[in-house]
Order: C-alpha cells, then structure tokens, then sequence
C-alpha cells in the first residue's frame, strides 16, 4: 500500500472537505478523489459519502480510522530506522519547545548521550502544535514541549516549570508601561490566559512575538517592556538597563514530556523522561522582586 493514500484519508477524515485537503497537501482536488477511490477499491469499502451538506466518512471510514493512524506511524518508525545513518545502535528524533533551547538543551542532550552511549539523537526546535503533529506522524520520538495537545495517540506527563517576568527599560509598574512600547508575547494558550486579561489595555502593541530570544533581542535593541523567561530577565536586570516591573506577577509556565502513546511503557523513554524531568524540577513561583 503507498502511504500517500493513508496521508490522505487521515487528512480528509480531520478537514471533512477535499477542496481543504488538495489545498493542505499541496494537490489537486481530482488526485485527492483517485487516491480515495484507490484505497477504497483496496478495501471494498465506501470510506466517505459526499453532499451537499459535506463530506462525512461512512461506517468503514471510521473503523479505519485508528489503523490508518497506526500504520502511518509504523511505518515512518520503519523507515527512519532502516535510513539511520552511521554505525549507531539507533537514531531518536527529538523534539524540543523553542524556549526551553538556550538554558536546557546542553544538559538534556548530555544526559540523554549517557543513557544512550551508542545512539545518534537529532534535536528539533520547533513549537508544541507541529511537533504533536510530527509525533502522531512517527517523525518524533519524543519531544519536550508547553501545550498538551489530547489526542488518542498521544501521552503526557508533567515534568516540571519554568516562568517569565515583565521586565522594562522605563517602566516600575504596570501603569506606567507605554503600548507602543510594549512587546506582545504568545509564548503558549497557558501563558496568555495569565497574561492576556491582565495586560488587556497593552494588547493593541505594535510589536508581538512567540519567541523569547527574539523579545530579548528586540528589548536589548529598541528598549521597552516584555515578559522574557525569568532567567533572561535575571541576566538582563543584572547587566543594568533593565528593571523589574514590580507589581506584575510571574506567569509559570508547565513543561512536559510527550511521546506516541505505543511508547509510554517503553524502557527508554521512561529513562530519558526521568532524566529530562531531574534537571527540570518544578519550581515554586520566586518572591516578588523589588522594582528597585
């Protein structure tokens, strides 16, 4: 069987529309019909019925559904396997939030070498939505990301925190924060559920990122106010320019460890879990700084 004709049903049975998967996967609305027509001439089966009223997927559409997932994932386990390079044991795709990068990644990887001596381990940046997605798709082995995304394939576990502070050039609390000067971060749904409500008046901010190291950079350039991971805003406060807005709270924000739920008994994930969350150990909101 080609897994494009599995890629395709999973898409369609998640758009409920050829038109939206031709577009998605970058085809023609005729390939994504003969590809369907092919799986189902396969199994013998009519998968979706099509209306006015939509695209559905028929009784057997959905008995399909979960081994199609399986499959899909199988066999990109298979196939990066075979085409693992060199003369090592085994190659892990490891996934890891962006933000979590520039102060863990050096200690996770070290410990993840001790673990695995003989493996080869390629590290992906990248943020939570994707990296659910490459999971289900077996393009990850695990990944260390913010945002559980529930899906049935998928498991999650806890495994610690980190927080951001507000932080500015100028400004000794909130009132003072000036929104053209403010940088509008959406570092995850859990930080701005915190965020958003309190700094509602700032929301209309001419500057906005997901990315710490770029409001750190955009800080470090223009000056103004953000919210940063708290150990940015220690070293930024430190080296002078910048202080502390004293009556913003810290936001915490959980991290967690996510891997394809055929794997959440497997003996070396748990070891790499284990070892990621004991450099991780969750932590207590800090006191509040002085703004001054």
């Amino acid at each position: 069987m080609q897994i494009e004709l599995l890629e395709t049903f999973l898409d369609l049975m998640e758009t409920k529309s050829f038109n939206r998967t031709a577009e998605r996967l970058d085809l023609t609305q005729s390939t994504v019909s003969a590809r369907v027509q092919s799986l189902e001439t396969m199994l013998g089966r009519k998968l979706f019925t099509r209306s006015r009223a939509g695209t559905q997927p028929t009784p057997a559409g959905h008995r399909l559904h979960d081994h199609a997932r399986a499959l899909r994932h199988q066999w990109n386990e298979a196939r990066r396997s075979v085409q693992s390079t060199g003369n090592f044991s085994q190659s892990l795709r490891i996934g890891i939030q962006h933000d979590l990068a520039s102060s863990h990644i050096a200690d996770w990887v070290a410990g993840f070498r001790k673990i695995l001596p003989n493996a080869a381990f390629y590290i992906d940046l990248d943020f939570s939505n994707q990296m659910s997605v490459d999971l289900l798709a077996g393009e990850l082995d695990m990944s260390i990301l913010f945002t559980p995304k529930h899906l049935p394939d998928l498991h999650h576990e806890l495994i610690g925190e980190i927080g951001y502070r507000l932080i500015s050039s100028y400004a000794r609390n909130i009132a003072e924060i000036e929104p053209q000067s403010y940088i509008f971060t959406r570092f995850s749904p859990a930080f701005e559920k915190v965020h958003n409500p309190m700094m509602a008046d700032l929301s209309e901010a001419p500057l906005s990122s997901g990315q710490n190291i770029t409001v750190c950079g955009l800080l470090s350039s223009l000056g103004g106010s953000a919210y940063v991971l708290e150990d940015s805003a220690g070293q930024m406060v430190a080296e002078g320019g910048f202080n502390y807005v004293g009556d913003a709270p810290r936001i915490p924000q959980g991290v967690y460890f996510a891997m394809h739920l055929r794997n959440r008994h497997s003996h070396v994930h748990r070891r790499m879990l284990e070892s990621v969350r004991k450099q991780l150990p969750a932590r207590q909101p800090d006191p509040q700084p002085r703004a001054d």
